[in-house]
C-alpha cells in the first residue's frame, strides 16, 4: 500500500461516501450502486480504486461480491494524521 494511492482514493467524494456506507457493515456492489446516481461501471471503478488502496476488501459469495472496510489500513492512516498534527495546540 502506498500513501499516495490511499490519499488519491480518499480524494474523491463518491469514494468517501462508499466508505461511509461500509461503516455500517458489508454491502454488495449493487447495494452500494443503489445509493448513487452514476453508472454501475463508475461504481465498479470506484470500488477498484478503493480496493487497490487497500481501504476495502471483497468476498465473493455465489454470484455476488460483498465489500467491507479494511479497518487496519484506516487505523494506520489515522495514526499518521495524528502524528503529523503533533501535540502542539492549534
Amino acid at each position: 500500500m502506498s500513501l499516495q494511492n490511499t490519499l488519491k482514493a480518499l480524494a474523491d467524494p463518491i469514494r468517501r461516501e462508499i466508505l461511509n456506507l461500509l461503516k455500517q457493515g458489508r454491502l454488495s456492489a449493487g447495494d452500494i450502486a443503489d445509493h448513487f446516481e452514476v453508472t454501475n461501471a463508475s461504481i465498479s471503478r470506484h470500488l477498484s480504486v478503493l480496493k487497490d488502496a487497500d481501504l476495502i476488501r471483497d468476498t465473493r459469495e455465489g454470484k455476488f461480491i460483498y465489500y467491507e472496510l479494511n479497518a487496519s489500513v484506516l487505523e494506520e492512516i489515522m495514526l499518521w494524521i495524528t502524528d503529523l498534527k503533533g501535540d502542539s495546540p492549534c
